[in-house]
């Protein structure tokens, strides 16, 4: 966090002269209030927080004729424990609406409340996917393995090699949860050889599975290999692993994680807030000043306080309960969508206290970059002290850059350098990223040339990765003959790419039909001693089998063949049709053969895995993982 004399000052980030020669932010604000808009929603906020507030009394009074269904959902959300949820629900008018009851269900299935949970079940008409979630949280382990089984079932009848993803990770997260380690792991097993590429949620049930069971080290071996898979690593990881390293009082290995909090952009979650106070009550307090706001309350919020039993006269409030006031970034983002100037009037009366937290949530929940740009613009002028840090500021750039507002985003990375104020490199990264997605391969190449300047110095696996970015919207904005030269620079500068980035490179030039390029990146591949994975051989193979050159692709097979790898079976197909084609029909029939031979307990080369992990990553994970519970 930055001390406040470093913080910019948003006129010093970009000057009121050069907004205005912004044409795509000139639009004025509408001059009518639109229906829905903060008035709304501060009308329905103060309604949640009185409800909040009433479920904490010994009594709960008939609240049907105020609650409309967002009230009613989200203060059944707040509520304090499942049976207050339910007297809130039997209170409201029938028949209850959709939504309300599908909240009282997670409510129910997260409380572990079966019993109340299964008569709901038959007015949701849930999807398997609804069944294993709830059944899953509630600790229901036969019926989760039911609805899971559905979901396969469903995947094979739409001819999908697997479900989604998310379906693996909530029967893990089961298993986690009954101690079932060894069922665990194999699902995990299970989600790599059927395709199911894992993501940030998979491996924050590993990291979160191992620390529970004492493993802390793999648990962070782990974590440090998220990067280089593309993985973005989150919140949740870094308050486990904090928590972890202060339980142990391993203070030195926490402040390391600081530092990589800091590289990746992501606030201190409750877990890192409380690491933070007890490193420093151990006093270990170097490095940690900038941290301390963020583990003090904040004195100007005005809190809701309330007592176990506001009914009763005797009540001395030796139980006073203090809650933040009910806000939700997602809801008050909506009605702010069109910058209306009447709720934007409303909004500087209701007096919210802005603290960076707030305003990132806020702008990261608006769909349009012109209304995230004006509230940007706006909080930084309101009334309390509230200025831009390098979180807000980054969050801002990666809206622009995400829409190709290229001119904006280099005025404001000047202005950040002129302060002397630092970006995370996620941050960097993210804009070259976006530059690709907005076809912006020059813009790109601006920000990678300043990227130490902008994010200080760089790690030599994080320059891979910035690298590897570079090169993929190279391609992206068709950028071929550049994406070439940028690679030799690379590898001149010793900056050797990883496998999944060759293979994009290689996938790219075989779109292409560019077999000459193909085969060279795939020659460079061998000289830089790296090994080819599954993956990366049948790209190789379906490009030559594409252009006819059948012999080419049944020699990268058999090389294939003595890795003990095997193509995946539309590969496969796609190789026996060319060899049949070109009159090859002994050949065709080994290639069956040798498939059926090497098929057993091996997994296909995994789709979708271009550019971001390799087989050789989920089976360097699977070993650190499964290695913790052999015993």
């Amino acid at each position: 966090m930055l001390s406040k004399a470093s913080k910019p000052s948003f006129r010093t980030i970009l000057p009121a002269a050069v907004r205005r020669q912004l044409s795509f932010f000139r639009k004025p604000p509408a001059t009518t209030t639109t229906q829905g808009g903060v008035a709304l929603y501060l009308r329905r906020a103060r309604l949640i927080d009185s409800v909040r507030r009433r479920l904490r009394s010994s009594t709960i009074p008939d609240l049907s004729s105020h609650l409309d269904s967002f009230v009613a959902v989200h203060a059944l959300r707040a509520a304090p424990s499942p049976d207050s949820a339910l007297l809130l629900f039997r209170s409201l008018p029938s028949p209850p609406d959709p939504h309300l009851l599908r909240s009282l269900a997670t409510r129910l299935a997260l409380s572990r409340r079966l019993p109340d949970l299964l008569p709901l079940l038959p007015h949701l008409r849930p999807s398997p996917i609804d069944l294993l979630r709830w059944f899953s949280a509630a600790g229901d382990t036969n019926s989760a393995l039911t609805a899971w089984s559905s979901l396969r079932s469903a995947a094979s009848a739409d001819r999908r090699h697997h479900p989604c993803t998310e379906s693996y990770n909530l029967v893990m997260a089961l298993h986690v949860s009954t101690g079932s380690h060894s069922d665990a792991i194999s699902v995990f097993s299970q989600m790599i050889s059927e395709g199911a590429n894992p993501n940030s949620r998979t491996y924050t049930i590993i990291i979160d599975h191992l620390i529970k069971s004492g493993n802390v080290d793999p648990a962070m071996e782990i974590f440090n290999l998220l990067p280089s898979m593309r993985i973005r690593r989150t919140s949740r990881q870094y308050n486990v692993l904090a928590e972890a390293f202060s339980s142990l009082n391993r203070f030195d290995d926490l402040r390391k994680l600081l530092a990589e909090m800091e590289i990746d952009g992501v606030f201190p979650g409750r877990g890192v807030r409380e690491a933070i106070t007890a490193m420093r009550a151990a006093g270990h307090t170097a490095g940690t000043e900038d941290y301390v706001k963020d583990t003090t309350p904040d004195e100007r919020i005005q809190y809701i306080v309330c007592s176990e039993d506001e009914d009763d006269d005797d009540n001395e409030n030796d139980d006073r309960i203090a809650l933040k006031p009910w806000m939700d970034p997602g809801a008050l983002a909506r009605a702010l969508e069109g910058w209306d100037a009447g709720d934007v009037k409303a909004l500087e009366e209701a007096g919210f206290i802005w603290t960076p937290r707030m305003v990132c949530k806020l702008l990261r929940a608006f769909k349009k970059p012109d209304t995230a740009w004006a509230f940007f613009s706006w909080v930084a002028c309101q009334p309390g002290g509230f200025t831009h840090d390098k979180h807000t500021v980054a969050r801002m750039i990666a809206i622009l850059a995400k829409h190709g507002h290229v001119e904006l985003v280099d005025r404001l990375l000047s202005k950040v350098h002129a302060e002397g104020i630092l970006l995370p490199f996620a941050t960097i990264r993210l804009v070259i990223d976006f530059y690709g997605l907005s076809k912006k391969p020059d813009a790109a190449m601006n920000v990678y040339r300043k990227a130490s300047k902008l994010c200080g110095p760089i790690s030599h696996a994080n320059c891979l990765l910035l690298c590897s970015s570079m090169l993929r919207t190279l391609l992206k904005s068709r950028k071929g003959d550049s994406a070439m030269d940028f690679l030799e620079e690379m590898m001149m500068n010793n900056v050797l790419p990883d496998l999944q980035t060759f293979s994009g490179l290689i996938e790219y030039f075989a779109g292409d039909s560019d077999l000459k390029r193909v085969h060279k990146v795939f020659g460079i591949v061998r000289q830089c001693g790296l090994v080819p994975d599954a993956f990366m051989f049948q790209v190789v193979m379906r490009a030559y089998c594409k252009n006819e050159r059948a012999a080419l692709a049944l020699r990268v097979f058999d090389e294939m063949r003595s890795l003990g790898l095997v193509p995946d079976r539309a590969a496969k197909t796609l190789l026996v049709k060319s060899l049949w084609k070109e009159g090859k029909l002994r050949e065709a029939a080994q290639v069956e053969e040798k498939c059926e031979s090497l098929a057993q307990g091996l997994p296909m080369a995994t789709p979708g895995h271009v550019w971001t992990v390799s087989l050789l990553d989920f089976k360097h994970i699977y070993d650190i993982y499964s290695r913790c519970f052999s015993n």
